[in-house]
């Protein structure tokens, strides 16, 4: 039985600037509580170690979670190529790799437009939400278990470098659902023939939502109300319609 809804007038979108060390889910029970108990939802998950734009939905707005996990998603990542980490971040502990001749800005950038760019294949991290036989990847990874997690499709549209000092390097792309960016670093090393491990995330934009538009926990309203939402239709509007199955 689902929860019952204590805000039936709060119908519409927060678009939050979600903390580092935070999760998802706590960012939603945040704005249920500060709500007085909307029926609340949100479209994307971000990593506790990731900031940014996170979509919470409320009330009637819950029914467009699937609509708005579609939309494009921009990132912001820095990549530390001298180490791997069990996780492909800093919740497992990064261990050093040996490297030769680190890669030049033009070898990265080659690499980044030939491997990483458009429709490719991608394995999501062992330590991540993926089911595999009815249990979540990092259950089993945790538990000790070897975790085969089975390829996908995904789709980058664009890659752009930021600054690149070896070992760090960091980027800005826009990609579709389902892209993993640590996957990505973590793939990185093995074509660089260096290391990968995802240091820090932050994402800028879900469809037409952007860093621009969201507030952090601390800039909201003790007390949520319909004032503080992108109002349902306007969501509507900025998303168009649904696609046909």
């Amino acid at each position: 039985m689902g929860r019952k809804n204590h805000r039936p007038d709060l119908n519409g979108l927060l678009v939050i600037d979600k903390p580092l060390n935070t999760t998802s889910a706590g960012m939603c029970t945040m704005v249920r509580r500060r709500t007085g108990g909307a029926k609340v939802g949100h479209a994307g998950t971000l990593d506790p170690l990731a900031t940014g734009v996170l979509l919470i939905c409320l009330g009637r707005a819950t029914k467009l979670v699937e609509r708005l996990m579609t939309g494009e998603k921009g990132y912001r990542a820095t990549i530390d190529l001298s180490a791997t980490s069990p996780t492909d971040d800093l919740e497992g502990t990064p261990a050093p790799v040996e490297i030769g001749v680190p890669p030049s800005r033009r070898q990265v950038e080659a690499v980044l437009a030939e491997r990483f760019t458009g429709r490719i294949q991608q394995a999501p991290p062992a330590h991540s939400a993926v089911h595999i036989n009815g249990k979540r990847a990092y259950e089993l990874a945790r538990a000790g278990y070897e975790v085969d997690v089975p390829v996908k499709t995904v789709e980058i549209h664009a890659i752009d470098i930021l600054r690149y000092d070896f070992p760090t390097l960091e980027i800005d792309l826009r990609c579709g659902r389902g892209t993993y960016i640590r996957s990505l670093a973590r793939d990185l090393g093995p074509a660089l023939e260096t290391g990968g491990v995802l240091t820090a995330l932050r994402r800028t934009l879900v469809g037409p939502f952007t860093l621009e538009m969201a507030r952090t926990p601390d800039a909201l309203a003790e007390e949520i109300n319909a004032e503080h939402l992108v109002p349902l239709d306007e969501v509507e509007a900025l998303i168009g319609p649904a696609l046909p199955d």
